[in-house]
């Protein structure tokens, strides 16, 4: 399989705290680059042959993109980096999408992934965490939950994805984006039955996933996962701090 990882996009608060940063995946936790530590997981696993580095032309040379097969041109938005990424990848074979802001991602949570993805047989999966099991190893970092039937989840770092579906997918990314601050948008677009059911916490995923389907024309699913690691992200000032502490404890084994 091919992996792609997303490191492209301009400046951010996190970037800005450290001068001559192009963005937050270049930025270093203790000593090593976020997007270098996400490479360096997807390289240990089994079944990834190519690294596709998606990031700004003046990064393609440095260090923290060493452990990449290829680098590619970014995008000034994120569908035109994926586009970046997989262009001339087997349409029909799925393509491992990866965020560059992943400070703990190990090996093992990028094969549970995989391999919940691929039995599925979906054009696109999604990672995502329930509360308990973040809760049971990241209590302090903070995450915006979605309320279902079946439990707290928030959305992970990892999806997968067959490159004929990006089309579709990015025109629902472009409609959602456009809708996203007018409910009625949003209802007209996901389902009139969806966002209440979502608002009062009696959707369950397989109905969202069937929906998701439906706007797709295409098989979409969450892949539940127990590694809370894909969900740890550096998207605040805050969460550089908890990242640092948390590669230390890693690299002392407590945790």
């Amino acid at each position: 399989m091919n992996a792609i990882v997303l490191a492209g996009g301009g400046p951010d608060v996190v970037s800005a705290s450290v001068p001559g940063l192009p963005n937050k995946a270049f930025l270093e936790i203790g000593g090593i680059a976020l997007v270098a530590r996400v490479i360096a997981a997807l390289r240990d696993t089994p079944g990834i042959e190519r690294i596709i580095a998606v990031a700004p032309v003046a990064m393609h040379g440095s260090a923290a993109l060493a452990g990449a097969d290829e680098c590619r041109v970014d995008g000034a938005r994120m569908f035109e980096s994926l586009e970046s990424g997989l262009g001339g990848l087997p349409p029909d074979e799925p393509a491992l999408i990866a965020a560059s802001d992943l400070p703990v991602l190990t090996t093992p949570a990028i094969v549970e992934f995989l391999t919940a993805a691929q039995a599925r047989d979906l054009d696109v999966a999604y990672a995502i965490v329930s509360q308990s099991h973040h809760f049971a190893a990241y209590r302090n970092v903070p995450h915006t939950w979605a309320k279902m039937v079946e439990g707290r989840f928030c959305g992970g770092g990892l999806a997968a994805l067959k490159p004929r579906v990006l089309p579709a997918l990015c025109a629902v990314l472009d409609d959602l984006g456009r809708a996203r601050k007018s409910p009625l948008r949003l209802a007209a677009l996901l389902g009139w039955d969806i966002l209440p059911r979502f608002a009062l916490g009696s959707l369950t995923v397989e109905a969202a996933e069937r929906r998701a389907s439906a706007i797709l024309h295409a098989p979409a699913g969450a892949i539940a996962c127990t590694h809370p690691e894909l969900a740890v992200n550096v998207d605040r000032l805050s969460d550089i701090e908890l990242a640092v502490g948390l590669v230390a404890a890693g690299a002392k084994g407590d945790g």
